[in-house]
């Protein structure tokens, strides 16, 4: 299926179709990396471990159909939960275009150019099972846009 160069400029998300929806996404990856959250405070913490079916090289998830099947906490974004969801990465599209109505500059989409590795998961980022559970404060990353 094609789509329109610029649909997000002209539709709501909630009327996007699959492939357009997908299209927004970028495979930063980000989304995919272990989060811890404080009990006490609530806040979220991003690791540098990421998920056991993210493939590094491609940027893609190797089980994407069964994702969630297979990830009892993987979620599926869509229109009606990205605005509330606390863990989303700022820089994150999905929630940019929620939050804004529009993409930002560096989106493959309106640039047409790859994705900023400034954007991506980090380089370094180790699967899931390659680190014990107890271990995983260690990977804390200090700042999420590193």
């Amino acid at each position: 299926m094609t789509i329109d160069k610029n649909f997000w400029k002209n539709k709501d998300p909630k009327d996007f179709s699959e492939d357009e929806w997908e299209a927004i996404c970028t495979n930063c990856g980000r989304c995919c990396l272990i989060k811890l959250q404080d009990e006490d405070s609530e806040d979220i913490f991003f690791t540098k471990v990421i998920c056991r079916y993210h493939d590094c090289a491609t940027h893609k998830c190797t089980e994407y159909g069964r994702r969630c099947e297979l990830v009892p906490t993987c979620l599926k974004l869509n229109p009606k939960n990205i605005g509330e969801l606390s863990w989303i990465p700022d820089t994150c599209a999905y929630y940019i275009l929620a939050k804004t109505g529009s993409l930002p500059a560096w989106h493959p989409l309106v640039s047409k150019k790859p994705l900023p590795k400034e954007f991506m998961a980090p380089a370094d980022a180790v699967s899931e099972l390659l680190i014990k559970e107890e271990d995983l404060e260690d990977y804390i990353i200090e700042d999420e846009d590193e």
